[in-house]
């Protein structure tokens, strides 16, 4: 039985048109930090293929080995969301937007 050896660099990618830049799997709009958050929900590796068929396992444990490893970076982006989510909630909540 002959297989393909897959690079598992090549499962993440960050181009600047997708995703504003942020890191996702390869081939998808999934960012890698979606899967962190689900993943630090309580949702198993298991639980976020049943949310996303369309990935497979490799990609998942790829997201979260990313995670893991820029930890600093994604938690940045997201606390960076959620701010600017504050904010326009805010602005809304004010008849501001």
């Amino acid at each position: 039985m002959s297989t393909t050896a897959i690079d598992i660099g090549t499962l993440v990618v960050s181009t600047p048109e997708t995703c504003g830049g942020r890191p996702r799997i390869a081939g998808t709009r999934i960012s890698i930090a979606q899967i962190a958050v689900w993943n630090k929900q309580g949702l198993s590796v298991e639980e976020i293929l049943q949310e996303i068929p369309y990935l497979d396992l490799a990609q998942v444990y790829a997201a979260l080995s990313y995670y893991h490893a820029n930890r600093d970076e994604i938690e940045a982006d997201l606390a960076a969301e959620l701010a600017e989510y504050q904010l326009l909630e805010a602005e809304y909540r004010a008849g501001n937007l």
